[in-house]
């Protein structure tokens, strides 16, 4: 039977697309359907993702379709790495499908998003299986294309088709890097088939070429710093539950695409490239949680978030590649298997916390943080849920963030069994740039959630909002419920994982093949039982055990006599929200600390002279330096390009024939110089 599984997992995704059809043809009346069998298929290909996993990975499953190329035809192949992703994105796309139907109620066209959406889903379960170039670029590209028209859905928002524009070229230009990574890979044979790649790896400066392409392209769909400028536009500008797939599963599919090459296709990694990949993935991880605290809009700070939490699986997967590099094994193992958890667990709270922006973004119509407040108290359930996924983004136990995270520095700590000396000092470098980028992620979140949910209403659709529906609402419960699952037993993601650890770190997760007694299950040990443990059981029960203690007492021990006093209101009495924080000034601290080198951030204070009557004013001016220094030149030198092109529309025959004559003898002169 588990010869069908590929099969089994095929069959869901050409549903997918048949529901794609439906959607188009039928129309909005078809929503619920198109979003349910969404579900319903998406949710089959992480079960059957999972029995293939907790079978222990065998053999990989390989098909061929005669489709695409005519004398390629369709590489498939299910394997242990393929199982982990397909889990990822069956899982959280599952939830996502279940919101759409509450949230497409919501919408003033939802026939812009039906068609695309099971597309979406479809194209990147097909990126994971595929195991030739050309079927892995064809569905990267359609996965690319799905998820823009779902950014331009809301196209009459402010904003948005600029959002897609920079999506798109970005999109194009990571397609073609990979186009080229391929076409190294597949050497002066030609072969795309991934298992002739294997056969015959490129060695030498081939190799890092490959990597490089390879790091480009991905990178930039994943949303590594400097290419990630185009992430905190195009999350933001589309659905909320596009939104949870794109930043939950899409940027995941990247880092698929990433591992395929570097420790699949390529072969032997030098430590260098894994230096230069963990110290990518260090910087990625601080400037992407500098950027979201500096935001005011709920879903531009989440969609940072992404860059800060792809930084730290690039370290852990640039860390693993130094271990492999050096012939530490059981430690490349160790530190591949916390970032490929990060992976999953990121794709929970991530969507857990873009569906939860979209509940507030339906019963307020906000996003701005400053114009909401006092939630907790109309959307108690999404309040509770968003708190959920705040403290699991913020690495805090017992939830799943903490239990990654704690993998990836357990790794960072036995760096200094490294055998070379830049590394020796590189690892403790990224360690401290990953564990500044936790705390700044937790304070980034209590600003988050405080200025969202606490205090008082700061607007008239605050303080009119109300909670949505359960549709709206179950879904975020089975994310906050992962992620407390893997959070209190992360040891059945670790085992779930260890086939994948043996298959390209060359050697399983140390302890997640031992046994399956009660104890191996409750606490994660890395490498050795006297140096460290952890059991996420315990933690939740002590936490819980200490809250209740002190709820009994304060209950059993205080006074039952009512007293009433004024709240102290930091001297100002006056019960306005003006007088709360905001995301600014709760920012603002940070920003005068990093902003000047990091920001480069300009206060602009303008205040009238006692008694004048004109309002006091208060700018401050924050520049995304990738795009200053990387993009903003590009784009005027295109447009600049551009202008004076145009005027080739409009030349004579005879300047045409010597345009096309000169190029003819450029090119015979380059023929002739290499020749």
């Amino acid at each position: 039977m588990i010869d069908l599984l590929l099969v089994s997992i095929l069959a869901s995704v050409l549903a997918l697309v048949a529901l794609a059809l439906i959607a188009l043809l039928a129309g909005p009346p078809a929503g619920g359907f198109v979003y349910g069998a969404s579900a319903a298929a998406s949710a089959a290909v992480a079960a059957l993702a999972t029995l293939y996993l907790a079978a222990g990975a065998g053999t990989p499953l390989a098909l061929v379709l005669p489709l695409g190329l005519p004398w390629l035809g369709a590489h498939l192949a299910l394997d242990a790495l393929s199982a982990w992703f397909l889990v990822v994105v069956g899982t959280v796309g599952a939830a996502a499908a279940v919101y759409g139907v509450g949230y497409g109620r919501h919408t003033d066209e939802p026939a812009r998003v039906l068609p695309f959406f099971p597309i979406f889903l479809a194209a990147m379960a097909l990126v994971v299986v595929a195991a030739d170039a050309f079927t892995f670029l064809l569905s990267w590209e359609t996965m690319s294309v799905a998820s823009w028209m779902l950014v331009l859905a809301n196209h009459r928002e402010p904003g948005t088709t600029r959002a897609a524009l920079v999506y798109i070229v970005m999109a194009s230009l990571g397609t073609a890097a990979l186009l080229l990574c391929f076409g190294v890979l597949a050497g002066f044979d030609g072969s795309y088939a991934f298992a002739d790649m294997r056969a015959d790896r490129p060695e030498g400066w081939l190799a890092g070429l490959a990597i490089a392409l390879a790091l480009a392209g991905a990178g930039s769909k994943a949303g590594l710093v400097p290419l990630h400028a185009w992430l905190p536009l195009a999350h933001p500008a589309a659905p909320s539950h596009v939104s949870a797939l794109m930043s939950g599963v899409m940027t995941k599919v990247a880092i698929y695409g990433l591992v395929r090459v570097l420790f699949d296709l390529v072969g032997e990694v030098g430590w260098g490239w894994g230096a230069a990949v963990m110290l990518l993935g260090g910087i990625s991880a601080l400037l992407g949680v500098l950027y979201a605290l500096m935001q005011h809009d709920l879903k531009v700070l989440l969609a940072y978030h992404t860059v800060e939490n792809i930084g730290i699986i690039v370290a852990g997967l640039g860390l693993a590649l130094s271990f492999k590099a050096a012939g530490l094994l059981p430690l490349a193992a160790l530190a591949l298997t916390a970032a490929l958890f990060h992976v999953l667990n990121h794709g929970l709270f991530k969507g857990l916390l873009f569906l939860g922006a979209g509940n507030v973004h339906v019963a307020t119509h906000e996003r701005e943080m400053d114009d909401l407040g006092g939630l907790v108290h109309r959307m108690p359930a999404t309040a509770a849920l968003f708190l959920v996924g705040s403290i699991a983004i913020s690495a805090l136990p017992p939830f799943n963030g903490f239990a990654s995270e704690w993998l990836t520095f357990q790794a960072i700590l036995n760096g200094d069994r490294l055998p070379m000396w830049p590394l020796k000092f590189l690892v403790p470098v990224v360690g401290g740039l990953l564990a500044l980028s936790a705390a700044l992620a937790a304070a980034c979140f209590v600003k988050a959630f405080g200025v969202t949910f606490l205090g008082r209403g700061r607007s008239g659709a605050a303080m009119r909002a109300g909670e949505v529906g359960p549709a709206m609402v179950w879904p975020l419960a089975a994310l906050a419920g992962l992620c407390l699952a893997f959070g209190v037993v992360p040891t059945a993601a670790v085992a779930l994982l260890s086939p994948v650890a043996a298959a390209l770190a060359g050697a399983p997760f140390p302890t997640a093949t031992d046994g399956i007694s009660a104890a191996e299950w409750l606490f994660l040990i890395p490498l050795d039982p006297g140096r460290s443990s952890y059991s996420g059981l315990v933690v939740l029960a002590l936490v819980a055990g200490v809250s209740y203690a002190g709820v009994l007492a304060i209950h059993r021990l205080a006074s039952n006599r009512l007293r009433r006093a004024p709240a102290w209101d930091c001297g100002f009495p006056d019960a306005s929200p003006r007088t709360q924080y905001t995301s600014s000034s709760f920012a603002q601290p940070i920003r005068r600390i990093f902003g000047s080198f990091v920001f480069r951030a300009r206060e602009h204070v303008e205040m009238p002279e006692p008694g004048d009557f004109r309002p006091a004013r208060f700018e401050v001016e924050i520049k995304d330096l990738a795009w200053a220094w990387l993009y903003a030149p590009v784009e005027r030198l295109i447009a600049f390009a551009s202008l004076h092109l145009n005027q080739l529309q409009h030349m004579t025959i005879r300047r045409y024939l010597s345009w096309m004559f000169g190029a003819l003898i450029v090119l015979l002169s380059v023929v002739a110089l290499v020749g």
